[in-house]
Order: structure tokens, then sequence, then C-alpha cells
């Protein structure tokens, strides 16, 4: 197996180590399947609820994505008018920090008195914890635009439109990515939290369901199918950015 090889299968061959690892210390200890499921009581339990779980697990997919979709829109204008004028940039990016310091848990009460229980809270809940990394890395991308090079493009006849939108945009692409990364499982989080309070279906609501009724392994089950929905789209998103900002990355995968 050669260095490329070894980079790929690395996360597999890890999470490999740690299931068996798992395993192991579950059937050595005789822990107790209440308490913490084996690997093999949860793959047995997902087998078993094969069904409700993709059920909730699709309900939790396309909330979560229809949150995540309204925070790249709110998260890429805000970041664009933040990154684009100092002005933006020193009342508004105060102002957002201390909104992102808040719990978005303590959001979904509120949001159930205005909306009701169901789909609208977990879709908000998953675009407040997931907006604020995409318009910190647009806003970044655009306000650290090298003077020099914007000097030039000016002196080219470029406007300040035409250096934000021409240069400034796809130069911050990387920023966008990244925060893309970070988002998608931050709103897999949110969504996962306001279904565990205000809804009736969803991973959320299975895990409240199965903690309730001690099916530990289902409930482990309910966990693996969020990382595992996480994990996807970000993998996703990290070929969208090989394939897209290629220029940004060359010489990293050469060695």
């Amino acid at each position: 197996m050669n260095k490329k090889q070894l980079l790929t299968w690395s996360p597999w061959i890890l999470l490999l180590l740690c299931i068996a690892l798992w395993q192991l210390l579950c059937s050595a200890l005789d822990v107790s399947e209440y308490i913490f499921p084996s690997p093999a009581r949860i793959a047995g339990q997902f087998w078993e609820f094969k069904g409700p779980i993709g059920l909730h697990a699709w309900r939790t997919f396309w909330v979560t994505m229809s949150g995540f979709s309204l925070a790249i829109v709110v998260g890429v204008l805000l970041g664009f008018v933040i990154g684009s004028s100092r002005l933006a940039y020193a009342a508004l990016y105060p102002l957002m920090t201390a909104f992102n310091a808040l719990p978005k848990a303590a959001f979904v009460p509120i949001l159930v008195v205005w909306f009701g229980i169901g789909v609208g809270p977990a879709i908000l809940t998953a675009f407040l914890i997931s907006f604020f990394p995409i318009m910190v890395n647009i806003a970044t991308g655009l306000a650290t635009l090298e003077p020099e090079l914007e000097d030039v493009l000016r002196v080219l006849g470029a406007k300040r439109w035409d250096v934000l939108v021409k240069v400034g945009l796809p130069r911050s692409m990387p920023y966008f990515y990244a925060s893309l990364k970070v988002s998608i499982t931050l709103a897999f989080v949110g969504t996962t939290v306001s279904e565990m309070t205000a809804a009736n279906e969803g991973i959320g609501y299975l895990l409240i369901s199965a903690g309730s009724s001690m099916q530990m392994g289902l409930a482990f089950a309910g966990l693996v199918v969020v990382g595992a929905m996480a994990m996807v789209m970000y993998e996703l998103f990290s070929a969208l950015e090989r394939h897209t900002t290629g220029w940004a990355h060359r010489g990293q995968h050469n060695s």
C-alpha cells in the first residue's frame, strides 16, 4: 500500500480498529446492553428497526438540508455585505458574534410558540446554528483582499463591484467550502436537538423514544445514522472543493 492509498484508507482503518476495540471491551467487561451497547448490539437493533430508522432519518435529512440551504443564502448575503464594507464590518460583525454566542437550544421553545410543533422549529434551528460560519468565512475572504491587488485592478479600470464579484468572490471560494464542511455538521446538530423537544418524527424524536424505553442499542443506531449522513455531506463538499478550487490547494497532495 503506497502513501496515497494509506491516506485514503486511514480513516476506515482507524474506524474498524475503534469498533473492534469497543466490541472487545464490551465483551471482556460484560457491560450491560442497557448501559453501553456493543457494536454488535447496535447493528442488531439497526437491522431490526431499519424501517422506522429509515423514515426518521429521511425526515431529519430533508429538514436539515432545508435549514442548511437557507443558511447558505443568508450567510453568503450577509458575508458579502460585511466583507465588502468597512462600516458594515465594524457595525454588524460584533452583533453577529454576540448572537452566535447564544445557545441555539434556548430558541427551540420560542420557535415552538411561534410556529408550533413540527418542521418549522427544526428548520429554523438548523439555520440559526449553521449560518454563522458561512457568513464569517465569506466576510473574511472579501475583507482580506490584498490592497495592492485592488489598486492594480482599479488602475486597469475595474470598479469596486468588479473587484468584489470577479476577484473577491472567487478568492473566497476556499473559505466558503471550509465553512460548508463545518456548517453541515452543525445543521444536523440543530435539527436533532429541535426534534428531541419539538417534533414527533426524526432521529431526535427516535433518540428520546429509544431512551425512554431503555433501548440503548436503538438510540446509538440513531446516532450512527446522523453521523453517517453528516460524513457523507462533508465528503460531498470536499469533492466539490477539490474539483472547483484545485488552484488553491495545488502542491498539497503531491507528496
